[in-house]
């Protein structure tokens, strides 16, 4: 599970972060010399234009984009049609969140009302992973008509030469350096607060296969006393003390095969559940599921050399039994 939250973590970042910088405006009319003075040095100026409103009858966050193949490129949807942002880069489609899908019941081809008697289809629908509220994309003269006194102020810029362009931002143009966001600073700063927050996943995993361990060994050094009398017979047909000591090592890595073998899908299921059923009806949205079977193997090696050790004391004292033990168990039968 949180190897999926890494991966869907990080396709998030890289589909919602493409632009190589980040400018925010201060005014308006700085907005507009800004546009100006970007032209000449960047390949696509993305404005972020964007207003809270109700669709379908919901709080909705609608952002008017300026289609690119920043977008071709880089979002992945859920469900979408083939000409998905041909559609919404010609003002003949919408597209929306996972969020807004699901809460008002709209699919790929429904009608989204606008305001007024406007209504567009949806194209397609995203993963919009941690956000509480719906959300939609239009073209950006669309949203314009839609809502005319709204002025971008913020812009997302793609560059080969993000460094020149941050300079001359601030040295020639005068932006506050605090305007200027770095794409692969955010994605390396939010990557590592992500990794802190599931370290104590990493510990509780090292702990878990410990106190499983420890569990085996009690176990097994409580039955080894037990299972005396059931071996003893074995022990007069001819079977030796060091060889019923491996015997029962064997016994305990096949247990711990089996039992690998029967919990990973066990945990494969419950993982889907989680994400797949428990996740939407909390939140809203499903992860996706991924799929590592080296991880799984490693596991499973992890959980048979665990076993392996616990077992290794019970039956090494197995082993040193004493014939008189093995003898007594005849005697107390007669």
């Amino acid at each position: 599970m949180v190897s999926s939250f890494r991966l869907t973590f990080v396709g998030f970042l890289d589909q919602r972060l493409a632009s190589e910088l980040y400018v925010t405006a201060q005014t308006p009319a700085q907005s507009e010399a800004l546009q100006a003075f970007l032209k000449p040095q960047v390949r696509v100026i993305l404005p972020v234009l964007s207003v809270q409103t109700d669709l379908a009858g919901l709080p909705t966050d609608l952002y008017g984009a300026r289609i690119d193949s920043t977008h071709r490129d880089n979002w992945a949807f859920l469900e979408a049609r083939s000409d998905a942002w041909d559609s919404v880069d010609t003002g003949r489609g919408i597209i929306i969140n996972e969020q807004l899908a699901r809460r008002a019941g709209l699919w790929v081809g429904d009608d989204v009302p606008l305001g007024g008697s406007r209504s567009l289809p949806v194209v397609g629908i995203y993963g919009d992973y941690g956000n509480p509220i719906g959300q939609a994309i239009v073209q950006e003269d669309l949203f314009n008509a839609l809502h005319p006194n709204q002025i971008p102020t913020r812009f997302g810029l793609r560059t080969d030469t993000p460094n020149s362009v941050r300079k001359a931002l601030i040295d020639d143009f005068g932006l506050p350096e605090a305007n200027i966001i770095d794409q692969a600073g955010i994605k390396a700063f939010s990557l590592s607060i992500f990794e802190r927050t599931f370290t104590v996943t990493g510990a509780l995993n090292v702990l878990t296969l410990a106190v499983a361990g420890f569990a085996i060994f009690m176990s097994l050094l409580t039955l080894a006393s037990m299972r005396v009398p059931q071996l003893a017979p074995a022990w007069a047909l001819g079977l030796t003390r060091r060889k019923l000591g491996q015997l029962e090592l064997t016994r305990a890595a096949i247990l711990a095969v089996l039992t690998a073998t029967a919990a990973i899908p066990l945990g494969l299921a419950l993982a889907w559940v989680l994400l797949a059923v428990v996740n939407v009806e909390a939140f809203g949205w499903k992860l996706p599921m991924y799929f590592f079977p080296a991880a799984y193997a490693k596991l499973c090696g992890f959980a048979l050399l665990a076993a392996i050790v616990a077992a290794l004391w019970p039956a090494l004292r197995l082993a040193r039994t004493p014939p008189t033990d093995l003898l007594k168990v005849f005697a107390n039968e007669r």
